[in-house]
């Protein structure tokens, strides 16, 4: 679902609205709502994040995160799950609360509501920037 605001925001501007639920994402200019997840997805994400913490983390390798907005490329998005092995933290050493990078590893859930396309593109324009996992 696309929203549209009364004006163009710039990335900028669209950085100081409020967080919604679902999120919504700044992708090429526009704002699009991801839809709301529903039981198997959620299930499945929370499985990724799990067993991918569960063997990264131990030996500090990387974190999974669920739903975390990334912004760079001028996209601000919010991948399903996201893997960082470089954890941007902030100035006292702790991780930080903005993630103005890309993820080392993009993974999204596909609803049976969701546009393939765009979903396609968050991993591309992931992968163009630097992830090594789409």
């Amino acid at each position: 679902m696309i929203k549209s605001p009364a004006k163009s925001l710039t990335l900028e501007e669209f950085l100081q609205l409020p967080e919604t639920k679902p999120s919504l994402e700044y992708i090429s200019g526009e704002i699009i709502q991801k839809p709301m997840p529903q039981g198997k997805h959620s299930i499945l994400q929370g499985k990724l994040v799990s067993n991918i913490n569960t063997l990264t983390k131990p030996n500090k390798i990387a974190h999974a995160f669920p739903e975390l907005r990334c912004t760079f490329g001028r996209h601000s998005i919010v991948p399903d799950v996201t893997v960082f092995a470089r954890i941007p933290l902030d100035e006292r050493g702790d991780v930080a609360n903005v993630f103005q990078t890309y993820p080392d590893w993009t993974i999204e859930i596909l609803s049976p509501d969701q546009n393939q396309t765009k979903v396609t593109g968050n991993s591309l324009h992931c992968l163009k920037y630097g992830s090594s996992l789409g």
